[in-house]
């Protein structure tokens, strides 16, 4: 006897839906095939604009491309204060130092007796590019795809389309290629204009590569390949196969740090040539989309509007875990891998979500490794402990989540354009009204309203970690803060309103013309979700009986106006590029204003004694010299007040149980590889916290089933009768 196909398919159905598998994979964004697999998955929010590494220099294209270059130095990954240390050099170089005759000099001779710093930089053998078809060469040696007619390319479409692939290892010329193309006239890098101050004989080799250029393109945009090998750059020399030697204005021991980043990472000629044939660009085929590098990773998937893969280089060179960190780092399991090999993880996944709050539901659901802490799921994740610090919620703690915290090397400040003839100026009458609204915009609560407690308020122009940077009552700002009970008080608002007096308008009346005190306030802030706070910054000043009118404006909109003078008040931020406190403090440097010099000023800030320890203190070593420096520079600062000092933002993460050897750091970029997970417990994790709800399915079956009872039995009936 058969049973009809409508009964079939309900109890097939049924045995479907109490599969635990199959359930358990409904709303798995990943195949199932990958549960346990060494694989890290993340998010990105903007599609990166390019991956060149002279070219790149935001955050969002940083995710992906510190995996994939490697600059001769890097971050210890568990040191704090920063650290630089070997990442494909043999060591950190100390430079050395000559004058304007060539003679060398004394280590501790006088800055303005240096005329050149000289680096000599060391690469450690063995070290090879990934896999690449810009390598691939025949049996007789030549490059296979370096002489590309229009019709190789009609069935290429990426990378992965070329049929083979080559390597070779990374040499000195390389990183010499690299620093060559930040003078490349058509990349326009973003630190070339700072490395013409520094690099010796960079400014004119710009000029040599443009006319070159120039006349070997005739014209064209594409297809123009210029051989940076065949131009010498004075300040660059190549000593030996893994040595080459770099030549420095005067001394500026930052530029270690900017050796440290992507700018400075080694590029293979090839891989340039192998770009810059006809036809490659018109198929997305360039340096933009396709990095070549030697790191611990490689791009293999590039599709911003869905995906983005990171896989293990199977050509990296031997790395090993730490063995070292600060107090506290193997109590907290950061030193378990000591001396293993990197990298840990095969792949990386980092998926596109554009909103926060499917981000968040996934992280909690398993399928993603970790996240920061939204505003619309604060309280669901953190909670305030007695002593005022952050703690997981209960929820979280459940499920084995973790929350890691760190001060950002970054400042959010609001400021006041040195320019303007009412809130501008160095007279005592100015001063005290910058000061009085300085303790009158009251950033803790601001803190706690907006960022939910994730910050601190700032004393000065310096983010802590970075040296120079005071600690408790040291490093209060004494013209805002009482130091009461061992903890910094803003100052009261009667204080506030008095210094308004002082300054000349009485109860926020200006006493020389009677009419009541108005500011502008320009603002990049646009959009609903930004207008409570624009709300609360005017009730600030009302404190003071000073009306604030907000000028909101769209970003470009608003740079324009900070170049041109066109502010009274306005805010403004900066994530440090390196930690070293001449990143921070040069955003008060005279010579550095937004007006008339384009600079990072947008204060126009202009002190003459500050301008003059800030040229004593930039190219200094750490020393107490240096602090002491620095300290009669801050308090300068701050009796001046150009800015409200704001706040330093703190870093949320949270992680699941089976992510390991996390540290929060805001210098590192490059720390994927350090990166270990347990698969195993995540698949487990994820089945039992993704069952379905499926008694209402199973009710509607069973009542189908229920239904398709008398139709069976009529069938069965009519069988026997026909069988009769």
């Amino acid at each position: 006897m058969k049973c009809p196909g409508a009964t079939r398919t309900v109890l097939l159905a049924i045995l479907i839906l109490f599969s635990a598998a199959v359930a358990a994979s409904w709303n798995n964004p990943y195949p199932e095939a990958d549960a346990e697999k060494n694989i890290l998955y993340s998010a990105f929010r903007e599609r990166p604009k390019t991956f060149d590494p002279a070219r790149a220099y935001s955050s969002n294209e940083y995710q992906f491309i510190a995996q994939i270059y490697e600059p001769p130095f890097q971050y210890h990954y568990l040191k704090r204060p920063y650290t630089l240390v070997p990442l494909t050099a043999s060591s950190v170089p100390t430079p050395v130092f000559f004058d304007k005759q060539g003679r060398r000099l004394p280590h501790n001779v006088p800055v303005a007796r240096i005329a050149y710093s000289v680096y000599e930089i060391h690469i450690r053998p063995g070290i090879y590019f990934q896999p690449h078809p810009a390598f691939a060469r025949d049996a007789s040696g030549r490059l296979l795809y370096h002489a590309l007619g229009p019709g190789d390319l009609m069935d290429i479409n990426t990378i992965g389309d070329f049929a083979q692939s080559g390597t070779r290892e990374v040499t000195a010329a390389d990183y010499i290629y690299q620093i060559k193309r930040l003078a490349h006239p058509k990349l326009h890098s973003p630190i070339q204009s700072l490395m013409n101050d520094y690099i010796v004989g960079i400014r004119e080799y710009a000029d040599t590569l443009k006319k070159a250029y120039d006349a070997i393109a005739g014209g064209r945009e594409e297809g123009v390949y210029l051989n940076l090998t065949q131009y010498p750059l004075a300040g660059v020399e190549e000593v030996d196969r893994y040595t080459y030697r770099v030549k420095i204005k005067g001394k500026y021991p930052q530029f270690l740090y900017w050796m440290a980043m992507p700018f400075f990472a080694p590029m293979a000629p090839e891989a340039d040539h192998f770009f810059s044939q006809p036809g490659m660009a018109e198929k997305n085929l360039t340096l933009d989309w396709y990095p070549v590098g030697s790191g611990a990773y490689m791009l293999t998937v590039n599709n911003p509007n869905r995906q983005m893969v990171l896989e293990r280089n199977p050509n990296y060179h031997e790395e090993l875990y730490p063995a070292e960190g600060e107090p506290g780092d193997g109590s907290a399991g950061l030193l378990a891998d000591a001396g293993k090999a990197l990298p840990f993880i095969d792949k990386v996944v980092f998926s596109l979500e554009k909103e926060g709050i499917p981000y968040w539901n996934k992280f909690l659901q398993g399928y993603y490794d970790r996240s920061g802490v939204l505003a619309e799921s604060f309280d669901q994740a953190i909670r305030f402990t007695g002593e005022g610090d952050t703690e997981v919620s209960d929820a979280m703690r459940q499920k084995g989540i973790q929350l890691l915290t760190s001060v950002q090397t970054s400042t959010y400040y609001l400021g006041f354009n040195m320019l303007d003839p009412l809130v501008g100026g160095y007279t005592e009458h100015a001063r005290k009204l910058r000061l009085a609204i300085s303790i009158a915009i009251d950033f803790e609560e601001r803190i706690s309203i907006f960022d939910n407690g994730r910050g601190i308020a700032a004393q000065g122009p310096l983010a802590p970690g970075i040296f120079g940077y005071r600690e408790s009552q040291a490093g209060i700002n004494p013209y805002v803060y009482d130091w009461i009970d061992g903890r910094p008080q803003r100052k009261p608002i009667e204080y506030a309103r008095r210094l308004l007096a002082e300054a000349g308008y009485p109860g926020g009346v200006d006493h020389a013309t009677g009419k009541p005190l108005l500011i502008n306030f320009e603002t990049p802030a646009t959009g609903p979700e930004r207008k409570a706070e624009l709300d609360w910054m005017r009730k600030q000043l009302q404190k003071l009986n000073i009306d604030l009118v907000v000028r909101a404006t769209d970003y470009n909109r608003f740079q324009e106006k900070m170049r041109k003078g066109d502010a009274q008040m306005y805010d403004w931020g900066w994530n440090a590029d390196y930690p070293d406190p001449e990143n921070f403090l040069f955003l008060l440097y005279g010579p550095n204003k937004k007006v008339g010099h384009d600079g990072e000023n947008a204060s126009n800030y202009d002190n003459p004694e500050f301008n003059r320890l800030f040229e004593r203190m930039k190219n200094m070593d750490n020393t107490p010299e240096r602090q002491s420096i620095i300290d009669q520079m801050v308090d300068i600062a701050r009796r001046d007040a150009p800015w409200v000092w704001g706040v330093h933002p703190k870093q949320f993460t949270l992680q699941h149980a089976w992510v390991y050897n996390t540290k929060p750091g805001q210098m590192a970029n490059n720390t994927i590889k350090y990166t270990r997970i347990d698969p195993r417990m995540r698949a487990e994790r994820r089945i039992a916290w993704n069952r379905p709800v499926i008694w209402p399915i199973a009710a509607v079956l069973a009542l189908l089933v229920a239904s398709a009872v008398p139709a069976v039995v009529a069938y069965r009936r009519r069988e026997r009768e026909v069988a009769t």
